[in-house]
């Protein structure tokens, strides 16, 4: 992987970004932030829920596999002897300190209790016939690099992420707990989970089962890359489709950019490979077809596991005689792309097997998590990754009334930073996003029902890999494989792959929306919004800007005058550089912002609340900030737990993610002084800064392999030394992402995170 990223340049109309430098106010937090635990080494926080009583659980996702055990393998556990007293006040726990030794950075650590694992990752459940967070072909084969050979987006069940627990009692104390596992093909557990007259959590892993071995879910195409979620307010699970293959341009390009040169060269994203014989293959054939011309294709490596998740589906497995992925087409059943990136409702979820459905008209994207609102019809929701948005959906009805989840039908919307300060290009300096708002107007792009996309989405059926060769070469590739895969490859390259929707559908659909508005398309061309999203927002001018939006949510009933919290991760990269309606100061540690509901659901402004590192501060500053925000959870308290997805960075004295609770002011005159009692300068202007090259560099990738030889087309096969995984999620080198794997050169146990920002040369998801 790194060989092939350093020989990549990003797309042409990618932007400069601004060196790191001291950014004011970075750090600072408008409140307190407190440390309640670190997670094991190699591993990030990720998952949280917390009980009707308080009680306190998150995953514990692709630790190091040299950690001592319980800490070397995936899992899911709670804190035993602790619960939050959900008074509003951080005096209900002690803030920990952080992971000096050895010992301590190879473990889960808290204040309080005492971080308890019911369940691991490939533990037996449902009577034996299956393996916690393992999918199975349709003939019951474990979908493992043991009994395949390919690519697979991260070993099997080492990624658990999203955790919601649905009640079956009034006290909160016996029910269903629904975990993702974040991998393709991906996966939802059911796990029965009762607590003791103790206190005690204990898991059921007899009565567990895996929602992607069920019929209703395979009926649906399966699902791939489940990140976060929500609890929805009708009380189901619901999991997000973290389909960082969904680019179809890389970074700030636009489609019409393609259409306008006559090219993809330097433009094209990796969406456009989707049904490519060995699909991540593309990105080494492209730097070997175009040499020093060579460029990275944004989201390429999370085409990673498209092929098992054909074998999920029931295709023949093609040439398994060797460890390695090979160029032979599948030919029989092949995975609809249109079919992943979406949010999966869990209905009925206490029935045997809980019925799936997907929201289609929420639209399609890397999404790491949604937020409903209470009024059952607002949805927000945050696509991870580099130039990515943040976007809202409003049903016509509220959710539930519909009788049939296929019926609800709404409209889709994009965001449109307007302020000035925001934009260098209009005032005249860069302003530090710590002190200054980004103001949203919403752009509707769409308005359908589930049932009509659904029926959009049918119209790609049935098409495989031989008809990527078919499509795009003369050359007969029964005849002459490795000839009719470069042909196809190039001329996909030139005009965009024509077995799915096509570049000149997107522009003509941008083309009638300025002139008809988005409710006057032509009937064909309704389906771009929600079936290419990110793509036909850009085309419009809205402000697909963010890079690794990981984080919304808001406390259950929310309702106007309550605050509803974004993660940003990593305010870089297109926040940060000379294009687009975004171009403030770096800050690679990241944002979390805070907007308010207005009447109607609405949010408006996005207020600065906690704001983490400058990677180029000392530890004194880095050590005790929040770095990389991922997921925000906010208990019904109002108080919030953020969780890192950072293993590297700045100059911290050690290598570990934490999860802090953030508790908010009581008054705005609080809200003027940062956690170390030091005013903030408002509208301070920053030094002139040397620009670098834009480029991106995944900060979560697939999981840490341990069950194939090595691949060398495949990442996701970990060497499992510590400072030395090439492809654990979280592994980053922020600041310059294209969401592709990154290295991390942390080693615990020397007091000192050696990991660094990235090098700018990068290809991106």
């Amino acid at each position: 992987m790194a060989a092939a990223l350093g020989a990549s340049v990003i797309g042409v109309a990618s932007g400069d970004e601004v060196e790191e430098s001291d950014t004011p106010g970075a750090p600072s937090v408008k409140g307190e932030l407190k440390r309640f635990s670190t997670t094991a080494f190699g591993a990030e926080v990720t998952g949280p829920f917390v009980f009707q009583d308080g009680s306190l659980l998150y995953s514990l996702q692709h630790p190091e596999g040299g950690n001592p055990e319980p800490f070397g393998t995936a899992g899911i556990g709670y804190f035993s002897g602790f619960q939050f007293e959900l008074d509003g006040d951080n005096d209900d726990f002690d803030e920990l300190g952080t992971p000096q030794t050895e010992a301590e950075q190879r473990r889960v650590r808290s204040g309080n209790g005492e971080y308890t694992i019911f369940a691991h990752g490939r533990d037996e459940i449902n009577g034996g016939e299956e393996r916690l967070g393992v999918t199975q072909t349709p003939d019951g084969m474990d979908i493992t690099l043991d009994n395949l050979n390919g690519t697979q987006y991260g070993a099997a069940a080492t990624n658990p992420d999203c955790n919601q627990f649905v009640p079956t009692n009034d006290e909160g104390t016996e029910g269903y707990l629904f975990t993702n596992w974040e991998n393709s093909p991906g996966n939802v557990s059911r796990i029965p989970l009762s607590q003791t007259q103790g206190g005690e959590w204990e898991a059921d892993l007899d009565d567990a089962l895996n929602l992607a071995n069920t019929e209703p879910l395979r009926e649906l195409g399966g699902t791939r890359i489940n990140c976060y979620g929500d609890l929805s307010p009708w009380g189901t699970m619901i999991s997000s489709e973290e389909n960082y293959a969904h680019p179809r341009v890389s970074l700030t390009n636009q489609v019409g950019d393609i259409v306008d040169a006559g090219t993809g060269k330097g433009r094209i994203g990796g969406c456009q490979f989707w049904n490519r014989p060995n699909p991540t293959g593309i990105q080494s054939a492209v730097d070997d077809y175009y040499g020093d011309e060579s460029w990275g294709i944004q989201g390429y490596w999370a085409l990673d596991g498209v092929e098992f998740l054909a074998y999920y589906l029931g295709a023949e497995q093609a040439d398994q005689t060797d460890y390695i992925n090979t160029i032979q087409p599948i030919t029989d059943v092949y995975p609809n792309p249109y079919r992943y990136g979406y949010h999966i409702d869990v209905r009925e979820p206490t029935a045997d097997p809980p019925q799936p459905i997907k929201y289609y008209v929420m639209g399609r994207a890397s999404w790491e998590a949604p937020n409903i609102q209470a009024d059952e019809q607002t949805v927000y929701g945050c696509s991870d990754g580099d130039s990515k948005g943040i976007y809202k959906f409003v049903a016509d009805e509220p959710i539930p009334s519909y009788e049939d989840p296929m019926d609800v039908a709404g409209t889709l919307y994009a965001p449109k930073i307007t302020n000035a300060q925001a934009n260098a290009s209009m005032v005249g300096t860069r302003k530090s996003p710590a002190q200054y708002p980004l103001e949203i107007e919403w752009m509707p792009l769409g308005h359908a029902s589930n049932a009509e996309i659904e029926e959009w989405i049918a119209e790609y059926d049935g098409i495989t890999q031989a008809d990527y060769l078919e499509t795009h070469a003369e050359t007969d590739w029964e005849e002459d494989l490795e000839a009719a895969l470069e042909e196809a490859d190039q001329a996909v390259v030139e005009d965009g792959n024509q077995n799915y929707i096509t570049n000149e559908e997107i522009v003509e659909w941008a083309d009638q929306y300025y002139t008809e508005g988005h409710d006057g398309v032509d009937e064909e061309l309704r389906r771009v919004p929600f079936l290419e999203t990110r793509a036909a927002a850009k085309e419009i001018g809205a402000s697909i800007e963010f890079n690794k939006a990981e984080g919304v949510d808001s406390r259950d009933g929310a309702g106007p005058g309550d605050p509803v919290y974004f993660g940003i991760s990593e305010f870089n990269d297109d926040l940060a550089n000379d294009t687009g309606d975004i171009q403030m100061d770096r800050v690679d540690g990241g944002i979390v912002y805070r907007g308010e509901l207005e009447e109607d659901y609405n949010i408006s402004t996005l207020e600065p609340v906690i704001v983490g590192p400058d990677f180029t501060d000392e530890p004194e500053d880095a050590d005790d900030a929040l770095r990389n925000v991922d997921n925000v959870y906010v208990m019904d308290d109002g108080r919030v737990l953020c969780c890192e997805d950072g293993f590297g960075g700045p100059a911290r004295t050690y290598p570990n993610d934490g999860l802090y609770v953030y508790e908010p002011p009581e008054s705005e005159e609080d809200e003027e002084e940062t956690e170390d009692g030091e005013e903030t300068e408002d509208g301070e202007e920053t030094e002139d800064e040397e620009e670098t090259e834009n480029g991106e560099e995944e900060t979560e990738s697939p999981g840490n392999s341990t069950d194939a030889p090595d691949n060398t087309e495949t990442p996701g096969n970990s060497t499992d030394t510590p400072g030395n995984s090439t492809d654990a999620p979280g592994n980053s080198t922020p600041g310059n992402s294209t969401d592709a794997p990154g290295n991390s050169t942390a080693t615990p146990g020397n007091g000192n995170s050696t990991a660094t920002p990235g090098n700018g040369n990068s290809t991106g998801s």
